[in-house]
């Protein structure tokens, strides 16, 4: 029980850092230049105060596994660009660069032994809603559970590249006012879009029906098909119904 609680607090976990990341900075920002702070400073003390949360996360629990890694990368990177001497323009366009870097690592990790987007959504999603509970043994049997989980981070990579690329746009064409809060609008619209897409593919692929095509190689996938066999061959042989 214990165990299953921790499970389902996960979701929430990463929702709220979530949230916190896309929406944190952006309300200081405003409240910052609400005070009459400068556009550079608004954006460095933003940036710097959004980390400390992340921080304290990561010293509390001492341990950094797939997900975890992702957000403390994101956020000393962007802490890091932040304490970088230079124009203003480059300091709006520094999540645009976070999110860019991302999306080139979710294409590399392909080849990797476990692509990026599978290590972020098991967490979430591992026996939940009609999805696996075994991931590792899936991954192991069943080809066409690898193939669907590169393709996904591919997509996933394309996007958040598309995405960077509208962001250093916005940062150096728009107001600087208006770049924080339309760039992370754009970013949420984005995360939603790219959401769809890959569940909607997840739901094509037939992720949620353990007799799919995707489950083919999974020893116990099929065992439905196995019965209905059996049966005929019994009426063939004998007229048993």
């Amino acid at each position: 029980m214990i165990g299953d609680s921790a499970a389902m607090r996960q979701p929430a976990r990463v929702a709220a850092r979530v949230a916190a990341g896309l929406v944190l900075p952006t309300v200081l920002y405003y409240v910052m230049r609400a005070a009459g702070v400068s556009v550079y400073g608004s954006l460095l003390v933003s940036t710097v105060v959004s980390a400390v949360p992340g921080l304290a996360i990561l010293v509390r629990e001492r341990r950094v596994d797939g997900l975890s890694a992702y957000f403390t990368a994101m956020m000393l990177g962007a802490l890091a660009i932040s304490l970088i001497p230079g124009a203003t323009r480059f300091l709006l366009a520094k999540e645009a660069v976070l999110t860019a870097v991302t999306g080139v690592w979710f294409i590399a990790s392909v080849r990797a032994d476990r692509p990026l987007v599978y290590l972020f959504t098991r967490p979430l999603l591992q026996g939940r809603l009609r999805w696996p509970r075994d991931w590792d043994s899936v991954w192991q049997q069943a080809p066409g559970f690898r193939r669907m989980w590169r393709v996904s981070s591919v997509i996933w990579g394309v996007g958040l590249i598309v995405d960077a690329s509208v962001r250093v746009l916005m940062a150096w064409t728009l107001p600087s006012d208006e770049v924080p809060g339309l760039a992370t609008a754009f970013y949420a619209v984005m995360l939603v879009v790219l959401n769809l897409i890959t569940h909607t593919y997840y739901t094509l692929c037939g992720v949620h029906h353990p007799g799919a095509p995707l489950y083919r190689g999974v020893a116990g996938s099929e065992p439905r098909a196995v019965q209905v066999g059996e049966r005929r061959g019994a009426r063939q042989v004998g007229g048993a119904p």
